[in-house]
């Protein structure tokens, strides 16, 4: 059975383009495929463990070969069971807002957590960085106030789109389809017309999910 892992990263819940156009989502890709598995991940609503002192010692100790303190064995188990949890689905759909050029905190949160040696990634100094999470695709849903995707200009301001893509690329997808709605602050009939164009696209790319 097939289990696709749904993540979250707006707080703005019932008023959030990104949301509304993730759950047109999820809906058609239930009714294609009702015996698939559908978990999903609200970052707003999880306590995520802190990126901290023993997490960044755990992680250097597991570079450089290293064993655990007692404290940074208890702060990986943190890592290892949030990672589990991620690595454990087949498909990706990931809502997220721009704040501020960028992704949600929150969300930025979750990355520096689960982008850890030995799970989501390996290093050799032959070989470089190599991503291990592959033969999986993700979709995501990027909801911005602007339009970026109008110029050359406008997407170097864009440290959404091109920020999570550079990470799923460095842990391992290449199977990567995303949904713009854009732009959400606009007159009120543009932007339904925005939202509604991208409810069709989602609708259209969960059929074939």
């Amino acid at each position: 059975m097939s289990k696709l892992f749904y993540i979250e990263a707006s707080p703005r819940k019932e008023r959030a383009y990104s949301i509304k156009v993730a759950q047109q989502f999820l809906n058609t890709y239930k009714e294609t495929n009702p015996s698939h598995t559908i978990e999903s991940f609200d970052l707003w609503q999880t306590s995520l463990p802190e990126f901290d002192g023993a997490t960044i010692n755990a992680k250097y100790r597991i570079l450089h070969g290293e064993t655990h303190t007692d404290a940074e064995a208890t702060a990986w188990n943190s890592v290892e069971e949030l990672f589990n949890q991620f690595d454990s689905a087949d498909k990706f759909v990931f809502s997220l807002p721009m704040w501020n050029f960028g992704v949600p905190y929150k969300l930025k949160h979750y990355i520096d957590i689960i982008t850890q040696p030995g799970l989501s990634f390996s290093f050799t100094p032959e070989d470089g960085y190599s991503g291990l999470v592959t033969g999986k695709p993700a979709a995501v849903i990027y909801a911005r106030g602007g339009e970026y995707s109008s110029s050359e200009a406008a997407a170097g301001m864009d440290f959404q789109k091109r920020y999570l893509e550079m990470w799923l690329g460095f842990i391992g997808f290449t199977d990567i389809t995303p949904i713009l709605v854009e732009p959400t602050l606009s007159d009120p009939s543009d932007a339904e017309k925005t939202l509604n164009q991208a409810l069709e696209q989602a609708a259209a790319v969960a059929c074939k999910f």
